[in-house]
Parts: structure tokens; sequence; C-alpha cells
């Protein structure tokens, strides 16, 4: 790299792309517009939104360009985001929630080392049952449970006090939840938001793209909804108890060694549900995500 190259790039952070361009904010929140080189895609290198990123700025009407993605500290691949350190998973009780994909979610965060919340949003459309019911099965997951209206301005200074603790947020979740209502709640924003159909009582998707918003101190990531997540490849089923908190207590005092807890006899995450200790709901989650997990094991060479 030579000096007069050295010397103009900037530092900053990508927050958006657009039409095969991405957006960088420096350290004071100007943008810039960048390419990406051929080089990138040789190497293949995806950009981010959330990366740290290292550019030439360009002249006048010129676009700059792209010279070096920074290490990260976390890649999320749906939605795919870099640098998380807190996410936020969004439900509501319309449309009804996926808690498989939920879990999903939870889990891959924490094999990252990534702090994760459930919203619930819009919990007073169903006088609260549906919060009730996720602080219940979510005890001893490590993963705050909070209830939010951004109709009614409830709940809110308890997730901002959240976001303010994490370097970067990003909040995720099936279409429909709220996740752009919510945002323009918490940070006074103007985010277009969609509506849930009737008919098949599934979220219109008002966004389409990933983008990192910088308001009053939170840098949260906005993201597309989705409802599906593939299992994922290359992980040995025994490492997937270690990414449920709850289980964490009962490791090694099973009657078998390895345990996966799949009602193997004298399973003591069984036993824990038994009396009550686990919440039946989410120890038969994990067992039709350990289901997938070994068959993705089983199959991982081809």
């Amino acid at each position: 790299m030579t000096q007069e190259l050295q010397a103009e790039l900037h530092q900053g952070v990508l927050v958006r792309f657009f039409g095969g361009f991405y957006v960088a904010a420096d350290a004071d929140g100007q943008e810039y517009t960048l390419r990406c080189p051929k080089k990138f895609r040789h190497q293949r290198l995806s950009p981010l939104v959330g990366d740290a990123v290292r550019f030439t700025p360009g002249q006048g009407e010129e676009e700059g360009w792209l010279v070096e993605i920074l290490p990260r500290k976390t890649e999320c691949i749906r939605p795919p985001v870099a640098n998380v350190t807190l996410l936020l998973v969004s439900i509501c009780p319309s449309p009804e929630p996926d808690l498989l994909l939920v879990d999903r979610l939870l889990a891959r965060a924490k094999k990252q080392g990534m702090k994760t919340a459930l919203i619930v949003g819009k919990y007073d459309l169903d006088g609260g049952k549906l919060l009730a019911q996720m602080q219940e099965e979510y005890r001893g997951a490590d993963c705050p449970v909070l209830g939010v209206s951004a109709r009614n301005k409830e709940g809110l200074d308890s997730v901002r006090a959240l976001m303010r603790g994490a370097d970067c947020c990003c909040l995720a979740g099936q279409s429909g939840v709220g996740k752009s209502t919510l945002l323009n709640a918490l940070l006074d924003l103007q985010l277009e938001t969609g509506e849930i159909s009737e008919k098949i009582q599934r979220g219109k998707n008002p966004t389409r793209y990933a983008q990192l918003l910088i308001h009053d101190g939170i840098r949260v990531l906005d993201t597309a909804g989705f409802s599906l997540l593939e299992t994922e490849k290359g992980m040995e089923p025994e490492k997937l108890q270690e990414l449920y908190p709850e289980f964490q207590p009962y490791i090694g005092q099973c009657r078998f060694q390895p345990c996966l807890h799949d009602r193997e006899p004298g399973c003591a995450v069984t036993q824990a549900v038994q009396a009550g200790e686990i919440d039946g709901n989410r120890v038969a989650r994990y067992r039709e995500l350990l289901a997938d997990v070994r068959l993705a094991w089983k199959n991982r060479y081809q």
C-alpha cells in the first residue's frame, strides 16, 4: 500500500447497501458511497452491513472504494449482518410466533458469544398472555423477556437500557411483528412500516435490506423479516446443549455420558422437566433442533 493511499484511507462502518454500492459512515456520521473491488469476490469476501471497514472516499461526485474489511467480532447468516453484540428477537401475538425459529436464532447468537433478549411486542393485544408464557418458557435461558407496546409507549425504557449497554444491537424476527414500528417508537424515527394480511395473518415486509441506524448513542441494525433459518452445518450434536443455559446445572448428572438429553434413561434434564425446573416446551423444541443437527452432522460431507 502506497503512502499516498495510506494517507487518504478513512475508517468507518457499513450502514447499508443499494444497487451494488455500499454506504459507510465515519466516526463523525459523514456518509460515503463506495464501490466494492472485484478482488473481494475473488477472495470470497462479502461485505456486510455492520462491518468495520477502511476505504478511500472518492473525489467530488465519484464514488470511493472499499479497501479492507476489518476482523469481525460476530457474523450472522440470517439476517446477514456483522459485529452484533446484542440480538433482540422480536415476536408478538399476531402473527403467531414461530418459537422454533426463535430458538434457532438464540442458539446461533449464544454460539458466537452475543447477548440476547426476547422482545414481546404488542403485548397488550392478548392481555399479556404471550408475555407471561415466554417469561415462563425462557426463565432459565439467560435471555431477558421484555413486553413492549409501541402504540401505548409501554416498556420502551427497559429496551433502550439494554440497547445502550451494547456496542451494536440487531433487531430480528418474522415479518409483521412490528420491528420497524418498534424502532420508530424507541428512537423517534420515521421508518416505513407494514401491515398484517388479515387473510393469511402474515406480515408485509417494508424492510427489504439491513441498515445500521445510529441515534442518541444507540447503534441498532434494522433487518428484513424472515420465516426460515437453515440448520447450521458442521455442529457436533453434543455441542447443542452448550447453547442452552438452563441445561448447564444438570450437565454431568445424567446416568449415561455423554447424554444428548433426548429421552435417554436417567437423563437429568428430563427429570428437571418433570420436576418443573425447566420448561417442557423449550426442551421439546431443543429435541427438534437436535434431530436437525444430527441429520446435518450425518450428511456433512455430502
